[in-house]
């Protein structure tokens, strides 16, 4: 099995529309297309539709190493509402140990703008993925 087909079965971001678009050991990148399912009140993407896109960049690079990883802190900022188009995530490695690894996600729409910025902690587990 490959890393994205085991993210294929991230079952809660699939729904959520986002596609897992390149990934290897500490970087990745996933785009979701707007639609308006993640629209809020205001007509702009909901914080959490972001938050997922963001998320699974993230746990898609840090899992790429090879051994199962679970967040244990994250955080985000949001610059600019964004109500349509497309929305990418590119995670990258800030600093990777052997238990814990924290990444920058930054996630901007077709225009390179920046819409949001996400931090993230995992905690690396010895359970191995297997990857081919």
């Amino acid at each position: 099995m490959t890393i994205k087909e085991f993210f294929k079965d991230d079952r809660y971001a699939v729904f959520s529309g986002v596609e897992l678009l390149e990934v290897e050991p500490g970087r990745a990148k996933a785009k979701m297309e707007i639609r308006p399912m993640h629209l809020n009140a205001g007509n702009v993407v909901q914080g959490g539709a972001i938050f997922t896109l963001a998320d699974l960049a993230f746990a898609a690079a840090v899992n790429a190493y090879g051994n199962l990883a679970m967040s244990i802190e994250t955080s985000i900022r949001y610059f600019k509402g964004v109500g349509e188009g497309t929305l990418f995530a590119e995670a990258r490695a800030v600093h990777v140990h052997k238990k814990l690894a924290t990444f920058e996600v930054r996630i901007t729409n077709e225009k390179d703008e920046l819409i949001s910025l996400f931090t993230a902690t995992a905690f690396r587990k010895d359970v191995p993925l297997n990857f081919d």
